[in-house]
């Protein structure tokens, strides 16, 4: 498991909550003080839950699950687009589009159209004038920008990973709408509620959110090791067992052939017996046959 210390989160600030006229009272469990009119995350809780969540991740991961990171906030852009591209997931780093989830049919058409303009030597360019190249080429950007990290998406993601869940609160609706887990980074001004696997931490801070987003892409490539790992043990599990059974079914066959071949040579023998022991019992009684006859002829 990818190991988060409490002093790496106390070093990254990740204990700074928001003034307390921000904050959200359902967050009351996570808070451990307040300090000069801030909330003061406990960390305790924060490590807690992060072990929970990364638990949680493993578990997808040996079912092949696919996850979705998205962070569209200024703070979370590149470190999620680097993190998801780390473990090879998907991610949503420009504007949460309304409708990527729960109308997901709709982003597929729109994805299939950004791959037919950006496909090199398409039909849709042929005979079109200038100024109609330029708007498909604007159109195409456009669609690149919005669609960039999930254009190989085929399905629904089986959990999304989210920074900063207030936020990202679009997004975290309609995953809870089509029952997707959802585990988010969250501060004191959200709900903690709303999230599957919350993460209480400072979500603003850029060395905080690059901590644990870090964490959890090294448990999805982990866990994605071990998998490889597991199936790649348990084929030369089979291979092994299916050499022992032509084994055994080799020494099975040969056994069958030893003793047939040895009931037939004791069948021989009892015939080339019955044989010989034939004439001899002939041969006692032409012999007796001769003597009586010899026998008759003297008293006569």
């Amino acid at each position: 498991m990818a190991e988060v210390k409490f002093e790496d989160l106390l070093s990254t600030g990740a204990h700074f909550g928001h003034v307390k006229s921000k904050w959200n009272p359902a967050f009351k469990r996570y808070i451990l003080m307040e300090k000069n009119g801030v909330h003061i995350i406990n960390l305790d809780e924060t490590l807690k839950n992060l072990d929970k969540a990364l638990l949680f991740i493993r578990k997808v991961v040996k079912e092949n699950g696919e996850f979705l990171f998205v962070g569209t906030k200024k703070q979370a852009r590149d470190i999620v687009q680097q993190e998801a591209d780390h473990c090879g997931m998907f991610y949503v780093v420009e504007r949460w589009l309304g409708g990527t989830l729960t109308n997901f049919s709709t982003i597929k058409k729109s994805i299939k159209r950004l791959q037919l303009l950006e496909k090199e030597g398409s039909r849709i360019y042929e005979n079109l004038t200038k100024k109609e190249v330029q708007m498909l080429n604007r159109e195409r950007i456009k669609l690149a920008d919005q669609h960039r990290g999930i254009k190989d998406m085929r399905r629904l993601p089986d959990a999304i990973i989210v920074v900063d869940a207030d936020f990202e609160l679009t997004a975290v609706k309609e995953a809870r709408l089509l029952e997707i887990p959802v585990i988010a980074i969250v501060d004191t001004n959200t709900n903690p509620k709303l999230v599957d696997y919350p993460i209480p931490a400072n979500d603003d801070s850029i060395r905080t959110i690059q901590l644990i987003i870090a964490a959890i892409s090294d448990e999805i490539l982990q866990a994605i090791g071990k998998e490889k790992e597991e199936q790649a043990a348990e084929k030369v599990e089979e291979v092994k067992e299916e050499k022992e059974t032509k084994i055994v079914k080799k020494a099975v066959a040969v056994n069958t052939t030893e003793t047939d071949s040895s009931s037939k040579n004791k069948v021989v023998e009892t015939a080339e017996n019955s044989d010989k022991a034939v004439p001899e019992k002939t041969k006692e009684t032409v012999v007796e046959k001769i003597e009586k006859k010899a026998e008759e002829k003297e008293k006569k």
